[in-house]
């Protein structure tokens, strides 16, 4: 009998939440989304293949639904920070950067990271069946240097995952971990809200 232990030191994590309150949410950002994109059709190319990226929203604008949308994510955020055992105290923990991507029948995502990133998310603001799973690859590209053939493919092994997907869905992320959108095999839109997460220096004044 061959007694075993298998330690795992270094887990790549994704973190899956349910937005609370996510169809009433959804309502609001599906106007913003399209009013953007009726406003800037052109819109910016990234990890795009086809498909829409609008450019930075405004989140300054006072009781707009983008505020209250990043306002919303900061508790999903914090609980991101720490389960990750990161420090939150003194901190400012900032959204840096948040837009939208529309993938109509056929457009997808090339494999991509997020540089300068502590934390990448996405948010599902409608997600038809069949429209593209999240999938994510292994970052220690040395581990696809050299291997023997593959009898069944588990964690230890794979190179890829992909996640299924629903309205509603968050997910959070380290923004070093590669990752990329199957191609939207629907014939409905799929509406995604991605953002950027790092923090800032807090400058104390000293008391004199």
């Amino acid at each position: 009998m061959i007694k075993s232990e298998i330690l795992k030191f270094f887990p790549e994590p994704v973190f899956k939440y349910k937005v609370n309150d996510y169809k009433n949410l959804n309502k609001e950002l599906i106007e913003y989304i399209y009013k953007l994109y009726e406003n800037d059709a052109e819109g910016i190319e990234r990890s795009n293949r086809g498909g829409w990226h609008s450019k930075n929203f405004r989140l300054t604008e006072e009781n707009s639904i983008q505020k209250k949308f990043a306002i919303k994510a900061q508790e999903y955020i914090l609980d991101t920070f720490n389960q990750m055992g990161w420090k939150t105290e003194d901190q400012k923990i900032r959204i840096r950067e948040m837009w939208s991507i529309i993938n109509k029948k056929n457009d997808f995502n090339v494999i991509h990271t997020h540089p300068n990133s502590y934390l990448s998310a996405a948010y599902y603001v409608k997600a038809p069946k069949n429209c593209g799973r999240f999938q994510v690859e292994n970052p220690n590209i040395a581990k696809r240097h050299s291997f023997p053939d593959i009898k069944s493919k588990n964690e230890l092994n794979h190179d890829v995952a992909g996640i299924e997907i629903d309205e509603g869905d968050l997910l959070i992320f380290p923004g070093y971990l590669p990752h990329k959108v199957g191609k939207n095999n629907s014939d409905e839109d799929r509406v995604v809200i991605s953002f950027n997460v790092d923090t800032a220096k807090i400058h104390f004044v000293k008391k004199s």
